[in-house]
């Protein structure tokens, strides 16, 4: 769903002042408007989508801006920050690496890029042996493709190419990732679509009732598709437009009728690893382990770094110097990679994930009780939910009510990003958010929407 702009007249609103959140000026701040619209002279305007605040410096669970506000964040960076913002130790990670005098050094080995590559494959299920460091989550799911393909073609030939992916699935906003995406607004400008990629509903249980994996194969059906034209499937853990996950006896059947055809299970991990759901990757909510894995966002809890993660086999297809990558395993980014990791081990941020996920899914579903008629399902695990509004009760989504909810939240220092998806509200802290405030930005959220309803009349 397209996104809206936001509106540069500052606005006054009422003081804020908490031991978590500080608003003392009109949002958008005055002072800001020569950088907002600077912005806005000279970059696409896709990027105008986010409500503006111009951050200054962002620490924990704590935004800043240079003007005296604080907000508490529920964005994560949009899924980035799961250790949490500006933790010293990633940031003296990254000063030592930088005064260490290695800043790059393309493919040829260092010693920082073995460290994390066997670091990520320790904390890999069995199977998951080898790792490609890339730089964004686009990369990866490109790169699987590929690989998909590549086995496909081996095992049955040139006519076991396609590529099934999901309705509503987000893979990233590069050609061969949004041919594979699940949004027709995403691929509208395309001209000639790949005929070999295919999507099949998503079962999240309300927009699609069925969550039998029956209707994955009456889908494929459907299509004239057949196991022997099928290379790879790729599914994100959990849908990012609404946080939504498919029922376990689906995901493992898929996985099953997978090793069953020699088909490639991907699962695109990129908003999912690395604690995010309550576990170390979110596919271990179903007891499968894929085929191949896509990482990203998350990894580095800051600067720019993905992996393909997968078996040996898979990974290994291509000769030297086919698959590479101009910034792989970046010194600095692998520093930064590193200390996140120390950070979430040590300090069982995995578990604090699940433990505070707990709370926000208790208070999320008295809030679907109180607000029966403008928020539908509430989905997600462990620290990311995504509450789907909906048009008085109807299953029809509502982005005018969910936007209006944000703009209100940020207005009262809570900060989220635009409704995604189906007019959803994700929710999605650092994974060092404590309860106390948890319960704050709960409360928060309550505010908000009642007056955005007030508003509505």
């Amino acid at each position: 769903m397209a996104g809206k702009t936001f509106d540069l007249t500052p606005k006054e609103v009422p003081a804020v002042e908490t031991q978590f959140r500080r608003i003392q000026t009109p949002i958008p701040v005055p002072e800001s408007l020569p950088t907002l619209e600077r912005l806005r002279q000279c970059e696409p305007v896709s990027m105008t989508g986010q409500p503006p605040v111009v951050w200054d410096r962002a620490e924990g669970c704590q935004v800043y801006d240079r003007w005296g506000n604080m907000w508490l964040d529920w964005s994560s960076g949009v899924l980035v920050t799961n250790a949490g913002h500006g933790r010293r130790e990633i940031c003296e990670a990254i000063v030592r690496q930088a005064e260490h005098g290695l800043l790059h050094n393309y493919c040829f080995p260092s010693g920082i890029r073995a460290e994390l590559a066997a670091r990520l494959v320790a904390v890999s299920p069995e199977g998951l042996d080898k790792v490609f460091l890339l730089t964004t989550g686009a990369e990866t799911t490109e790169c699987t493709v590929k690989l998909m393909r590549t086995h496909g073609r081996k095992v049955g030939g040139d006519k076991k190419i396609g590529i099934v992916s999901f309705d509503g699935a987000f893979h990233g906003r590069t050609l061969g990732a949004q041919m594979i995406g699940g949004s027709p607004a995403l691929k509208e400008w395309i001209v000639n679509l790949d005929p070999s990629m295919w999507q099949v509903p998503f079962p999240d249980g309300y927009w699609v009732e069925d969550r039998s994996f029956d209707l994955f194969l009456r889908s494929l059906q459907q299509q004239g598709v057949t196991p022997d034209m099928v290379a790879g499937v790729i599914t994100e853990t959990y849908q990012g437009g609404g946080a939504s996950f498919a029922p376990t006896e689906y995901v493992q059947a898929l996985a099953a009728w997978c090793k069953e055809h020699d088909v490639v299970l991907t699962m695109d991990e990129v908003q999912a690893a690395f604690g995010r759901t309550g576990t170390m990757f979110g596919f271990e909510h179903y007891g499968i382990v894929p085929d191949l894995v896509c990482c990203g966002k998350g990894v580095t809890s800051g600067l720019p770094l993905s992996a393909v993660i997968g078996r040996q086999d898979l990974m290994d297809q291509y000769p030297p110097g086919s698959m590479t990558s101009t910034h792989s395993g970046n010194p600095i980014c692998c520093a930064s990679a590193l200390a996140s990791l120390d950070l979430i081990e040590k300090e069982d941020l995995v578990g604090n994930s699940a433990r505070v996920g707990r709370l926000l899914h208790e208070e999320l579903a008295k809030m679907k009780d109180k607000y029966p008629r403008i928020i539908g399902p509430v989905h997600g695990k462990g620290l990311v939910a995504g509450a789907h509004v909906i048009k008085d009760g109807r299953k029809e989504a509502d982005y005018d009510l969910a936007f209006d909810i944000v703009c209100k939240c940020v207005e009262k220092g809570l900060l989220m990003f635009s409704p995604v998806g189906k007019a959803t509200l994700k929710i999605c802290p650092p994974l060092c958010v404590t309860e106390e405030q948890m319960q704050e930005g709960i409360g928060v959220l309550d505010e908000a929407i009642g007056e955005a309803l007030d508003a509505r009349g």
